[in-house]
């Protein structure tokens, strides 16, 4: 049975986290590729993704209903940080330092949605069960933002 990536059915990540850069990102004129008009600034050397520097923060570029369908708008130009969450698929596999799976279950969580473990996808469960009622828990904590220069 061939792997389904979970993320193409979560999207908790992009609605639990702030997504900070470095302000050139989002200048074209410095080479940046992410569209600007997508972005907040935060002064001085930062910029962030609208929507989600909010108390319940939700990505601007994010589409569709997190823990459904979802797929990020500008995925070939999303910032630094949304490339090098530690989170990949590739080959029909789930690739997954300790501690980003730690951070993706944790905005999992936030969401009502179960976690993800990487003997469940080795066993070939790429869905796990989802609650038939999840909301979002607004969080205390959610500014985690990754600075690069």
């Amino acid at each position: 049975m061939p792997q389904e990536n979970p993320c193409l059915h979560c999207g908790a990540c992009c609605a639990h986290y702030r997504v900070s850069f470095y302000w050139r990102e989002a200048d074209p004129s410095q080479g940046g590729t992410v569209p600007p008009e997508l972005t907040d600034e935060l002064p001085p050397y930062f910029n962030c993704m609208k929507g989600t520097n909010q108390s319940v923060p939700r990505c601007i570029a994010l589409k569709g209903r997190v823990g459904g369908c979802v797929h990020c708008a500008i995925y070939d130009n999303r910032p630094s940080p949304c490339r090098e969450f530690g989170i990949h698929w590739h080959l029909g596999k789930l690739d997954a330092a300790p501690e980003e799976l730690a951070r993706c279950n944790a905005a999992r969580a936030a969401w009502g949605l179960p976690p993800l473990t990487l003997a469940a996808f080795e066993a070939g469960r790429t869905r796990p069960v989802m609650p038939m009622h999840h909301r979002h828990v607004p969080l205390t904590h959610h500014n985690h933002h990754v600075h690069n220069s």
